[in-house]
């Protein structure tokens, strides 16, 4: 038999036998009445409130992190199968540089330790008098003649001095309308533009120097760039030979993003230079204006005489009219017999910087 109080329609305890008013019932559960939507936000915030911690937790990791981090969690969660390949990658070329890093410090400290500091510093003051023979090119001290001092044979082999003749037609061809349109559109150095103003009338000495031109020209074009990326140099019109001439014995490979490239570095634009100042000396017979090419190489006036002076040139001073009227001095270098004494490239410089 069923108690009174568990009938249908009576009154539960403590209701006093009359329905809740409105306002008991909303002060008894707040959430009824709210919209749907409004209700999940308040369970989701109730969960983010009962675990501050791990939010704090992570705020400040977030904080802490960079930027490419970040991007590195999101490719983690979210990126593409090829993105985390490119990441893995990354991570393991970082790896192995911190690890090549480590293990070239460590070798230091050893060399240090072994050697000392004294002796390191006088194999380095060593090294920097040895420096010039890495890049000037072959010097015949003994030659008898100033064409024998650097050999035209170490500048240029056969088959490149062959493989020239192409390239260079349109030099050897030039007319005086096409050296007026070069100035004018700035196409081609003041050197250059001057020695194909006086190029010889004899057939074959006008083909020996325009093939000099064009390799000259090509050189200080080619001195301009720091970063060779693709496989021609300069283009598709310098031949195979001549191209591969110029990646070989004026640049240095490096590694890079995962790739070689060639890099021509300030070693390199100095022996250019010398190679571009030697074939200057066989164009002009021997002698050059140091002033005129210092502009085309855009090197201070200094650097230029320390180059000269290292290929044993004799210096001297002039003055040339100018187109817009008045004067300015000029630096001469002759290659002459008997040869001046040795010059080491910037060794003052050197060993005040080193000390």
């Amino acid at each position: 038999m069923q108690s009174p109080s568990s009938l249908p329609g009576t009154p539960g305890p403590g209701r006093g036998g009359s329905p809740p008013s409105s306002g008991e019932e909303e002060r008894s559960n707040p959430v009824r009445g709210l919209p749907a939507g409004a209700v999940r936000e308040l369970c989701v915030a109730r969960e983010i409130c009962k675990d501050e911690s791990v939010e704090s937790e992570w705020i400040q990791e977030s904080e802490t992190k960079t930027f490419r981090e970040k991007m590195d969690s999101c490719i983690d969660a979210f990126g593409t199968t090829k993105q985390k390949r490119a990441l893995n990658s990354r991570r393991m070329n970082r790896v192995g540089s911190e690890s090549l890093n480590c293990a070239v410090a460590k070798a230091a400290e050893n060399i240090i330790d072994a050697k000392g500091v004294t002796a390191l510093v006088n194999d380095a003051i060593h090294d920097d008098l040895q420096d010039d023979s890495l890049y000037l090119p072959p010097c015949h001290a003994d030659a008898a003649k100033p064409e024998d001092v650097y050999k035209f044979e170490d500048l240029l082999s056969t088959a490149e001095y062959e493989a020239l003749q192409s390239p260079s037609e349109a030099f050897r061809n030039v007319s005086s309308e096409e050296i007026l349109k070069m100035i004018e559109e700035n196409s081609h150095c003041s050197f250059v533009i001057e020695a194909l103003k006086s190029l010889p009338s004899d057939e074959e000495s006008r083909d020996r120097q325009a093939r000099c031109i064009w390799f000259m020209d090509t050189l200080i074009k080619f001195r301009a760039q720091k970063v060779i990326k693709r496989k021609s140099a300069l283009g598709p019109g310098v031949p195979h030979i001549i191209n591969t001439k110029l990646l070989k014995h004026f640049t240095c490979l490096t590694y890079n993003n995962g790739s070689l490239r060639n890099l021509i570095s300030d070693s390199m634009k100095a022996k250019i230079t010398a190679y571009v100042i030697i074939l200057a000396l066989h164009i002009s017979d021997f002698q050059i204006d140091l002033t005129v090419l210092q502009r085309d190489l855009k090197l201070s006036e200094r650097r230029m005489i320390e180059m000269a002076k290292a290929l044993r040139l004799q210096i001297s001073k002039r003055r040339v009219s100018l187109a817009a009227g008045g004067e300015e001095g000029h630096k001469l270098g002759t290659l002459s017999i008997p040869l001046p004494p040795v010059q080491t490239l910037g060794h003052q410089s050197k060993r005040r910087r080193i000390t």
